[in-house]
């Protein structure tokens, strides 16, 4: 807890993390600069800190003023590239360049565990989260999901006691900026390529970011880690001195796998049946597994795990459900900003899908997709930056129904006129949102009010 008292530190970025971290740091007794490249003359959060005492400069990065004075730490949005001027000087300068969740979880009472992944860690920390909270409430203790997944783990760190867990969904940006984090648990639940690489420059570096989840772990820890992903596993087992633990889609000869009927174990056997998973895909199933498996290890029992299992019905954006509208289930997988989440989210029903996709165009080609197009999409509408592209691969997978519009509220009708009694309608973009949304959150709720609009048509 004295770790920060009395320190010099710069916040790099406001933002949720930012005020959260600047108000966990105040508590700790550390003097505090915070900088934003915007304008905070109107922002209350930024009004708020500087009534505590805090230096907030706006509008521009001062990089003379660690000329002028020294810091002892740099904690950074983790966002922010490390070729933003600020962090480049002081990375010159020799100071540490961090990120929220390495003060926060330096300082918690409570264990922890941490989940990172390409695809699925948000669904995953979601189920661990609600399974270990009906564990711990027999003792008079909480879980909570903190981190990535919405809610600072700064605002949160304060209030939990050694009975209770943090969940901690954790990027790859975050994972940048830690150095002795140590979970008693961490698990990757996947590694694809493709993903930002406008970040990491390379999949290495990617994947090198990824692996720090596990990097100060011992041998009193255990890592969570997916046995099908072989060139990945290869890395995470010359890397980590935790107790590995595996899972698979496919292979019986993990910890974890999922076989013809259930979820399964080597040491429990059949854990849950697959049909009782109330949210859809083989994926999910995945995610399931890997939230089982953190959760047995911390002592959950399978009428924990099937409880939460057989009732939860999917994290927002991530392939959630939003209604059945005249025969047609809807789902909304606004969190789907890569091909390989579309990829994912495809092949999860049985049933002919009408699919709406399209966004930023970040320079990839679809082609990928016209296989899983060829199988599970019988009609398509498409709209935004990459809406010419997406089209090509519907046509080399002889899609016949390709409808090209301009915005999502122009393809959500179009989509309902293809479909038919029985169909899905999924939003499935494969696309970032920032071509005509702020974040793909606000993308998925544009898209749930589209729907709700219908009724009205």
């Amino acid at each position: 807890m004295k770790t920060y008292e009395g320190k010099n530190i710069l916040i790099l970025g406001l933002g949720k993390s930012g005020f959260a971290v600047s108000e966990l740091l105040l508590k700790l007794g550390a003097k505090l600069t915070l900088n934003d490249k915007k304008d905070l003359a109107d922002n209350e959060h930024a009004k708020k800190l500087d009534q505590e005492g805090v230096r907030v400069i706006s509008g521009y990065h001062p990089v003379d003023l660690f000329d002028k004075e020294n810091f002892d730490y740099l904690v950074k949005n983790p966002g922010i590239p490390y070729e933003n001027p600020m962090v480049v000087k002081a990375q010159q300068k020799g100071i540490p360049v961090i990120t929220e969740p390495e003060i926060a979880l330096s300082v918690s009472q409570a264990p922890y565990v941490c989940v990172t992944g390409s695809n699925g860690k948000t669904t995953t920390v979601m189920l661990t989260q609600r399974i270990m909270d009906r564990y711990l409430s027999k003792k008079g203790g909480h879980a909570y999901a903190v981190g990535n997944i919405g809610v600072p783990i700064s605002e949160v760190v304060d209030k939990v006691t050694d009975k209770d867990l943090l969940v901690v969904e954790i990027s790859s940006f975050q994972l940048m900026g830690v150095t002795d984090i140590k979970p008693k648990v961490a698990a990757v639940v996947d590694i694809y390529n493709n993903v930002h690489l406008d970040y990491h420059k390379t999949f290495d570096n990617y994947v090198a970011a990824k692996l720090r989840i596990t990097q100060s772990q011992d041998s009193d820890d255990y890592f969570v880690v997916n046995f099908d992903q072989k060139d990945i596993l290869a890395k995470e087992q010359a890397l980590t001195k935790a107790k590995l633990v595996t899972f698979s889609e496919v292979d019986p000869s993990a910890d974890y796998f999922i076989g013809q009927e259930y979820l399964e174990s080597q040491s429990d056997h059949k854990i849950m049946k697959k049909s009782d998973i109330k949210i859809p895909g083989i994926h999910n199933q995945q995610n399931s597994l890997v939230a089982i498996a953190i959760s047995k290890i911390l002592g959950a029992s399978d009428q924990d795990i099937d409880e939460v299992l057989s009732t939860f019905s999917g994290a927002k954006h991530r392939l959630q459900y939003v209604k059945t509208y005249n025969g047609r289930k809807i789902y909304n997988d606004s969190k789907s900003t890569n091909i390989e989440a579309a990829s994912v989210a495809i092949p999860s029903f049985d049933q002919p899908e009408v699919l709406i996709a399209g966004g930023l165009d970040r320079g990839f080609m679809f082609d990928d997709l016209v296989p899983l197009f060829k199988k599970h999409v019988k009609a398509i509408v498409l709209y935004g930056e990459t809406k010419y592209l997406l089209a090509d691969a519907a046509r080399k997978a002889g899609i016949k129904d390709i409808i090209i519009v301009n915005t999502l509220q122009e393809a959500v009708p179009r989509a309902y006129e293809l479909s038919d009694e029985g169909d899905v309608i999924l939003f499935s973009p494969a696309c970032a949102s920032w071509d005509q949304f702020n974040t793909f959150e606000e993308r998925g709720d544009f898209f749930v009010k589209f729907i709700e609009e219908l009724k009205t048509k």
